[in-house]
């Protein structure tokens, strides 16, 4: 049986997977999307992820680009991507796992904790799918993101 602090890290990862995925179909920024669906939506989806998770992730994010009028941008790292694409399951499990790691090394929940990580530098590196950033350790990305640079 997986524990009730497993099953919400598992919601954080579908969370933050359905942000990339938002954030690819409408070619936006993810925090733009993180910052159109705004803390009470990304908490609602938090709080009830194990029911998301069962419907069809195209539908569950057409809903929110509606509901929320997430407009076409213009960020398109899929396509300007030279080498191969991680998913937006892989890229979720990054942000998950930065999320996780800052929130326990600060008194602030996991959503507020989201919302500042998805609007810090640190993102535009690891969605920049023509570097390496993503692919680093969870603990170099937790250091790096303390720092508030790359760390050599």
């Amino acid at each position: 049986m997986i524990g009730r602090e497993d099953q919400k890290e598992n919601d954080l990862f579908f969370l933050c997977s359905l942000i990339d995925y938002i954030g690819r179909k409408t070619k936006n920024y993810r925090s733009t999307v993180v910052n159109a669906l705004g803390k009470k939506e990304l908490q609602h989806i938090y709080d009830y992820a194990d029911v998301y998770h069962c419907e069809n992730i195209d539908k569950v994010s057409d809903e929110l680009i509606e509901k929320h009028h997430i407009e076409e941008g213009y960020f398109d790292n899929v396509s300007s991507a030279r080498y191969s694409v991680p998913s937006h399951w892989d890229i979720g499990k990054v942000y998950q796992r930065l999320i996780l790691d800052v929130a326990h090394n600060t008194d602030e929940n996991v959503i507020d904790t989201l919302i500042v990580v998805y609007n810090s530098w640190i993102t535009r590196k690891i969605d920049n799918y023509n570097s390496s950033m993503y692919y680093e350790s969870p603990s170099y990305l937790f250091e790096s993101y303390k720092a508030g640079a790359v760390l050599a």
